[in-house]
């Protein structure tokens, strides 16, 4: 216990809370939350570096931190709607923090992210500049460190003026988290554990742990390696000691191989994790513990197809970007996890990174939830896509980002495969067979254990100088859905994937009729889109989408039909910040998302919950306030079923099958005000009923929470659907009245959204439209447990509210 108290001291120092916010290990490593106390200045400041600079004037905040998205949409912007219409610009970031004595440690400051340009100093000291905004890296502060009790203070320059530099939002600020990591002068290395299985089946399964252990005390000398392996209820279940290790004055590296009986397999279904406990041990006195997950696994690419745990998986996929709607960049568990809840309901079982590494924390959800994970490096190599963009920075810093990305995540069992690119335009010249190779062997050098590939978009194997390495386990291609039943001619022996699909077009509740005839928006690279709607919208039919894309129903077809590819990741699962396709301005965020930037399911979601889940599902569709006589395409997605019978006001409309290869049924309705009735039936048994009414005015709001039982950490979410209903309950769907929160006790209002793509609300106000009937308001905790009351009220409807508990 005496051991303990400077270490105890250190988390009390830094302001932070060991129950919530650090993980004081008995070992000697401490790992602290380094998010809060900082200083925050929007603007550049050249003396900011020193120590002795006067901060008192600065914004005081918490991170993570995107400070763009607190700023104003303008067209101006140098980021441009391709990046969200959002400001940039350079900030500054400070800490002042003391520390108890230090003798014989190391202290270590740890991003998971910054983005992007970022220089860091301590004490006036430069640490070191690192331009991606999406690698994870550390700096040792140790040399410039003050005696105890002295300030030390701590500033970060994020520099994203270079505009344009993204083809997406990017957010700006460190966005992610921050660590302060103090562990004694021997200790397992940074990212120092590799964990596999080598052999794995039912009744058996070997663990082999690699350590690194790093010597920063000078001097040989020897340690003893301790590994115990712990099943999800903290037995241990496997231990392995390692004794008379001699250390280098740098980095040793240790091998051990531990047996599990009768193992618990991680799956999409059932993710068991274990954990493994790594002690550095001198005599039998522990100096350093440091955990990683283990996930017991087989994930295997064959002639059969994708493989986990030896059963063929077909891959249900999508692709998200990194902003997190109304948040921005800012990472927040809750509202991952969030996103990965409601992907999880529609049938999804897979998340590509597109397209670079993201927080570690989503990759620690998808371990936990049992989604597999397609791990990305790069958009760009030495290439550019925008003048700005990473493309500058990849001849010197790739082989570091990259070794960093894999180092970081190789020990997620979610992650099933490593990708080195997205559409890089070196696969149209030789430079793109050397990379390829180059890339792939820095991934292999560092983890042998997992397949490498790169998404494509040249389907001509004469034209594509990144398969000609030869080198990719896996040819993942994106769209051209056409082209897949000659790939293997094309490609004879080799595995596929299709990275990216469809990229339809969709608003939330928005319905262009006829729905059998498909919008081409542009109809080419070269003419100029002049047409689509004079409100900024698309078709929630699934019939509108891009020359080079597809709608849902046509890309999911071609997948059901072409088994060769192991499967897809549909572009994509959430709507994000910026490429605003096919729209100008004031259009900034993206169309292509099967749900909408709030969180709130489109149309197209019950298309893949009927398609790739087992659960019962009806869903119809459009709302049913039309004009008289007007002809109405309804639409219906079902499963667990032979047939839709479709009423209007209790009269039968007749009953449709799904034929060949269809997706859906639909019926051409003159329409008439009331009710609007589906009924499934599997033989002649009704499996589920749907009803659709007309709706009247706008009387009343209905406020939902997604989660009414919150943590009082300051960083809990709950998600407040708001719904505009009419006097029997109804969603009014083209309701756009403004609904105003306000929030009494220890909670906040920390975004608002609606879904529409050319909202220019601001996302930190306090207040939102509805649009088509819909809005969100994100509620986030404090640090203090209590009462939160939410109310929200709109001009002439009845006021709505909920009570949450935080504790």
């Amino acid at each position: 216990m005496p051991r303990l108290l400077p270490f105890l001291l250190l988390l009390l120092v830094l302001g932070t809370r060991p129950a919530a916010d650090a993980k004081p290990r008995p070992a000697g490593r401490v790992v602290a939350e380094f998010n809060k106390g900082w200083k925050f200045l929007l603007g550049d400041e050249a003396q900011a570096k020193e120590a002795a600079f006067n901060d008192a004037n600065w914004r005081q905040l918490t991170l993570p931190h995107d400070w763009s998205i607190e700023g104003k949409f303008d067209e101006k912007n140098p980021a441009k709607p391709e990046g969200g219409g959002l400001p940039t610009g350079i900030g500054w970031y400070r800490k002042t923090f003391t520390l108890p004595a230090t003798k014989d440690k190391r202290v270590y400051i740890e991003f998971d992210g910054v983005y992007q340009h970022s220089d860091v100093w301590v004490n006036g000291h430069l640490l070191g500049h690192r331009p991606n905004g999406y690698s994870s890296f550390r700096y040792d502060l140790t040399p410039h460190l003050r005696p105890a009790g002295q300030p030390n203070v701590l500033a970060v320059r994020v520099d994203n003026s270079a505009q344009p530099n993204s083809r997406w939002y990017s957010g700006s600020g460190i966005y992610r988290n921050v660590r302060l990591v103090t562990t004694n002068a021997v200790a397992v290395d940074h990212w120092g554990t590799f964990v596999t299985t080598p052999q794995v089946s039912t009744t058996a399964a070997t663990v082999a742990v690699q350590t690194q252990i790093r010597n920063s005390a000078g001097g040989q000398g020897s340690v003893n390696l301790q590994t115990v392996v712990l099943d999800a209820q903290g037995k241990e279940v496997a231990r392995q000691l390692t004794q008379n290790i001699r250390l280098t004055d740098s980095t040793t590296r240790v091998a051990q191989s531990l047996s599990l009986s009768n193992p618990q397999l991680w799956s999409t279904t059932r993710p068991y994790l274990y954990r493994v406990q790594t002690s550095v041990l001198r005599g039998k006195k522990a100096i350093d513990s440091y955990e990683t997950t283990l996930g017991v696994r087989t994930a295997v690419f064959g002639p059969q197809g994708f493989l986990l745990n030896g059963q063929v998986l077909r891959i249900q996929g999508v692709n998200q970007h990194h902003d997190l709607g109304a948040l921005g960049a800012a990472f927040n568990v809750r509202a991952a996890e969030r996103q990965l809840e409601i992907l999880r309901a529609m049938g999804c079982n897979a998340i590509r990174m597109s397209h670079n590494p993201p927080a570690p924390e989503l990759l620690d959800l998808c371990d936990r939830m049992g989604f597999l994970v397609m791990d990305e490096a790069f958009d760009m190599w030495q290439k550019k896509k925008n003048g700005k963009d990473y493309h500058l920075d990849f001849p010197q810093w790739h082989r570091r980002d990259l070794e960093d990305m894999v180092l970081r995540d190789r020990n997620h069992p979610s992650v099933f495969i490593w990708s080195i690119g997205n559409e890089i335009r070196e696969q149209f010249d030789s430079t793109g067979t050397r990379l390829a190779k180059e890339l792939t062997a820095t991934v292999k050098r560092l983890d042998p254990t997992r397949p490498v590939t790169s998404a494509l978009t040249e389907q001509e194997p004469d034209k594509n100088f990144i398969s000609q390495a030869s080198v990719l386990d896996v040819l993942s291609f994106n769209y051209k859905h056409a082209e897949y039943p000659k790939l293997p001619q094309r490609f004879p022996g080799q595995i596929f994937l299709a990275t990216e699909t469809a990229a339809a077009f969709e608003t939330r509740g928005h319905y262009d009729m006829p729905s059998d005839s498909v919008r081409v928006w542009p109809l080419d690279g070269k003419t100029k889109f002049t047409t689509g709607n004079p409100d900024f919208t698309a078709s929630s039919y699934d019939n509108a989408r891009p020359y080079w894309g597809a709608t849902h129903e046509a890309a999911w077809g071609a997948l059901k039909q072409n088994l060769h590819l192991t499967g897809t990741f549909v572009w994509s699962g959430f709507d994000y910040l910026g490429e605003p396709l096919p729209y100008p301005w004031p259009a900034h965020s993206s169309y292509f998302g099967v749900i909408d930037l709030a969180g709130f399911p489109k149309d197209a979601y019950y298309l893949y919950q009927s398609e790739w889940t087992t659960q019962p599902v009806l869903h119809l569709l459009p709302h049913w306030n039309w004009q008289l006589g007007q002809t109405v395409d309804v639409w219906a997605y079902y499963n667990q079923a032979d047939e839709v019978e479709l009423l209007l006001n209790g009269k039968s409309l007749g009953t449709r099958k799904k034929t060949s290869n269809d997706l859906h049924v639909f019926w051409r309705v003159p329409y008439a005000p009331g009710t609007l009735q589906a009924v499934s039936r599997k033989a002649g048994q009704t499996v589920l009923t749907r009803t659709i009414s007309t709706a009247g005015p706008a009387a009343k709001i209905e406020l939902t929470a997604d989660r009414s039982k919150l943590q009082a950490d300051g960083k809990d979410l709950s998600f407040l659907t708001v719904r505009v209903l009419d006097a029997a309950g109804n969603l009014v769907p083209d309701a756009a009245n403004l609904v105003k929160f306000a929030v009494s006790g220890p909670g906040v209002v920390a975004g608002v959204d609606n879904g529409y793509q050319a909202s220019l609300e601001s996302f930190k106000a306090d207040s939102r439209k509805a649009y088509n009937g819909m809005c969100l308001a994100i509620i986030q905790t404090t640090e203090k447990g209590g009462t939160i009351t939410v109310q929200a009220t709109a001009e002439g409807l009845a006021p709505a509210a909920v009570t949450l508990t935080s504790r």
